[in-house]
């Protein structure tokens, strides 16, 4: 959970400030720093709705377990949160080219018009949007105990690398082309996403919400149990020991939804998870003028040949 924690964190808090740095440095750069302040009273103000917005949410998770339907909250967040993981990754990808430019401008505009209370919302938004999808993904790996996620090393040290690679960023210690950063941390969030999918499905079958065609497709609980409990098991009932720690398998468990008796529809979904994804990319990759030029190569050469042929007669 904490590795999951840090990377989320380390996530959100960056392209948070990343975004609130671009905004500043730009009215530094164009000397409007006197509009500085209000941008940082909006990221303040996102700041504490998230807080209240994690508040809300644990209540209603506490009205839930009340009432015996937390598990169902529960896949619902997880099946949400791996949606939420993935559409992050591909709006990021698709604005980190072009994000500096997309800021400045709407910055520029409000500058022009002297939109003070559009900067404070503007600011509020991009950070209360991290905010609030932070909130759903802690959900999703504590299992609806955010505060105890929020605790932990793991989003402590987050933020503290978020802030520290930020900072090295816009002081000009630290190039890093945004594009490769964030499809190299993108990668290790689409596996995360790919996890809660897993686990998501899993407590569905547990709840006898959809069912199992087969419910086991293999076993290797000998080779890696993927919970402490579940090595104790098989070490009382066979006498011999697993030869890895379930410590091991429910840290994989955690942040890839390492299962070590998957159903059939778990496995499905894990590969067909990717498969999506991977038609997504190369979906994306295809530029309108990339398509155009692939569009080119494959025209016939009829009517440059035939001019080519009528001149050479004459």
């Amino acid at each position: 959970m904490e590795i999951q924690a840090l990377l989320i964190t380390f996530r959100e808090v960056l392209e948070a400030l990343l975004i609130i740095g671009i905004i500043t440095t730009y009215l530094k750069r164009t000397e409007n720093k006197q509009y500085s302040k209000f941008v940082w009273l909006g990221a303040g103000l996102a700041v504490v709705a998230s807080i209240g917005v994690a508040m809300l949410f644990q209540v209603v998770f506490t009205s839930f377990a009340a009432m015996g339907s937390e598990m169902y909250l529960k896949v619902t967040i997880m099946l949400v949160s791996s949606f939420l993981l993935t559409q992050m990754v591909f709006w990021m990808a698709k604005h980190s080219k072009n994000l500096k430019g997309e800021m400045e401008g709407k910055m520029g505009q409000l500058v022009t018009t002297g939109n003070v209370i559009g900067m404070v919302i503007h600011s509020f938004l991009v950070v209360l949007r991290e905010g609030v999808e932070t909130v759903f993904f802690f959900a999703a790996i504590t299992g609806g105990d955010i505060g105890k996620g929020l605790q932990g090393w793991g989003a402590i040290t987050g933020v503290v690398i978020a802030a520290t690679v930020s900072y090295l960023f816009f002081k000009g210690t630290m190039r890093i082309p945004l594009k490769t950063f964030f499809k190299v941390t993108g990668a290790f969030i689409v596996l995360i996403a790919a996890g809660l999918l897993v686990q998501g499905i899993s407590m569905m079958q547990d709840l006898q919400i959809i069912g199992s065609v087969m419910p086991h497709v293999y076993n290797i609980t000998w080779l890696l149990p993927e919970h402490p409990i579940d090595y104790a098991h098989y070490l009382r009932d066979t006498g011999v020991a697993p030869v890895f720690s379930g410590d091991v398998g429910i840290f994989l468990k955690a942040l890839f939804g390492y299962s070590s008796m998957p159903s059939l529809e778990e496995i499905i979904a894990y590969i067909g998870y990717f498969v999506v994804i991977y038609l997504l990319v190369q979906a994306k990759n295809e530029t309108p003028e990339k398509q155009k030029v692939t569009k080119l190569k494959k025209q016939p050469k009829t009517a440059y040949t035939n001019n080519t042929a009528g001149h050479n007669v004459k």
